[in-house]
């Protein structure tokens, strides 16, 4: 059974950094294009970043350019958020998906992920 688990999420004061972790089990991410959502309250879900299966294409948007970076560590079957210069309207639920893909690009559509995780709370507050 294919299983997702979102981790690293947390309370963290503004111009803080949090590094959330998406981990698979039960399939490799080898083969997978990873996606990165969040939804706040009250808010629709919305696509922060995504990465291709080789690592060499992502994306992002353009309320986080610069300040997160997706990256992807094969060898221990796991996608990173690294988020820094962390802002209030950071605070969501954020979740990590999953699509089989050998493609050279990666996807910022919810309807483009096929596995989810439950879910990390970031919560950015002084």
């Amino acid at each position: 059974q294919l299983h997702i688990v979102e981790s690293g999420g947390g309370l963290v004061q503004p111009g803080g950094s949090l590094r959330l972790s998406c981990a698979a089990s039960g399939f490799t991410l080898d083969y997978y294009a990873i996606g990165w959502f969040r939804q706040a309250p009250g808010k629709e879900r919305e696509g922060v970043s995504c990465i291709s299966v080789s690592g060499g294409r992502t994306k992002y948007d353009d309320s986080v350019k610069g300040r997160f970076t997706i990256s992807r560590d094969n060898a221990k079957n796991t996608v990173y958020l690294q988020m820094d210069s962390l802002k209030a309207e950071d605070t969501a639920v954020y979740y990590c998906a999953a699509r089989a893909d050998l493609s050279r690009t990666c996807y910022v559509g919810e309807s483009d992920y096929d596995y989810w995780g439950q879910g990390t709370q970031v919560t950015v507050s002084s």
